[in-house]
């Protein structure tokens, strides 16, 4: 449904210097799908998403929305914005405080090129505040909405023209966290209830990982890795992906060889020799980075079968209601396991820990991270 191919936007920074804002970013994105361009901050996902809209001009590449270029530097095209069709929220929602709800939603269409009569109008606006759970409040002031309805008033204004494709820029940021909570299932179900192709842009890693059919992981102007968010998550393609998408220990490490498994190796590492699945293939001798989610050690005080146990000590931990983050050493290494609070064991006590090989992902050494 959309397809960006080879884009490229470049910009002044304030003392004339060129900055590369997006660099040869590439990916599609199926009818009725939701993708997230995912990263910090000044990693070009919202340079990207401008782009696609028609508010930022690219220097190179082609962007195509179902049948119709509506971007391509090789053939000299460019579709104004006002011109695209696409529905678009910002992170601020740029509600009109004299107007009604009802008035809000319904102002695209009654500044529309091709005006629908008044009936129609008022049809599919009560249509889509009904799905956004505001058609009670249609004849309400909209500076009387809380955050979380001024949200989905915004949504509805965007939904209202029935575009092929909704951009959403970090549309829950301003939101507190249980009410962003909240919002993610809403946004979720409205998207797919609808079956709206959809382009978000966020730099909360949760945000991406709950609403996303895929993800794309962008840094310094480039996609770093692209998949679905179980892929990106328990998959990463370097450190910065595993660093930046959840929370992960990083054990330095050195090949010592294949294992009989295939796509994993032996490795000799901080916390002891252990199994590991290959990103890319390795040979032995190769120095690595394991990326192990706290999830993903084992805490147990009694002995635990199976490959990768090792003996530790309690360090710290932290009780957080739902779970524990224990900070144990495995060796000469420290590292962070998440567990059930049923297990208490005291500071400075004994635990076994089990790694998952499946989920120990062995990446080739950048050298441009610390892992302590």
């Amino acid at each position: 449904m959309l397809s960006v191919a080879g884009l490229c936007t470049e910009y002044l920074g304030e003392h004339g210097q060129t900055i590369r804002a997006a660099q040869d970013v590439s990916f599609e994105v199926p009818q009725g799908k939701l993708f997230t361009l995912l990263g910090p901050s000044g990693c070009g996902k919202t340079t990207t998403l401008r782009s696609i809209a028609g508010l930022e001009r690219p220097r190179t590449g082609e962007i195509v929305v179902g049948r119709e270029v509506i971007y391509s530097s090789k053939n000299g095209v460019f579709v104004p914005p006002n011109r695209r069709g696409l529905g678009m929220v910002f992170q601020s929602y740029a509600i009109w405080p004299h107007m009604t709800v009802f008035d809000n939603a319904a102002f695209p269409l009654q500044v529309a090129k091709n005006r629908l009569a008044r009936k129609e109008i008022e049809a599919r606006v009560l249509r889509v505040l009904k799905v956004v759970a505001l058609d009670d409040m249609a004849e309400r002031e909209a500076t009387k909405l809380s955050g979380g309805q001024q949200q989905r008033l915004a949504l509805a204004r965007a939904l209202v023209m029935e575009p092929p494709l909704l951009l959403l820029d970090e549309p829950l940021s301003n939101l507190d966290a249980k009410l962003r909570e909240r919002m993610r299932f809403e946004l979720k179900r409205l998207q797919r209830e609808l079956g709206i192709t959809t382009v978000y842009v966020t730099h909360d890693q949760s945000e991406a990982l709950a609403l996303s059919h895929s993800i794309a992981v962008m840094n310094g102007g480039r996609i770093e890795q692209l998949g679905s968010p179980r892929e990106v998550y328990e998959r990463p393609r370097n450190q910065f992906v595993a660093d930046f998408v959840g929370t992960t220990n990083f054990v330095r490490g050195t090949v010592s060889g294949t294992d009989t498994a295939a796509g994993f190796y032996r490795i000799a590492s901080e916390v002891g020799e252990l199994k590991a699945r290959g990103v890319d293939s390795l040979k032995a001798g190769e120095e690595v980075v394991l990326s192990i989610r706290p999830e993903d050690i084992e805490l147990s005080e009694r002995p635990q079968d199976g490959e990768n146990v090792y003996r530790a000590t309690v360090d710290q931990k932290v009780f957080l209601g739902e779970f524990i983050d224990f900070q144990v050493m495995i060796g000469r290494r420290s590292v962070q396991s998440r567990a059930h609070p049923s297990l208490r064991t005291p500071v400075g006590n004994s635990v076994y820990a089990r790694i998952d090989p499946d989920k120990c992902v062995a990446l080739k050494a950048t050298g441009e991270w610390s892992y302590e």
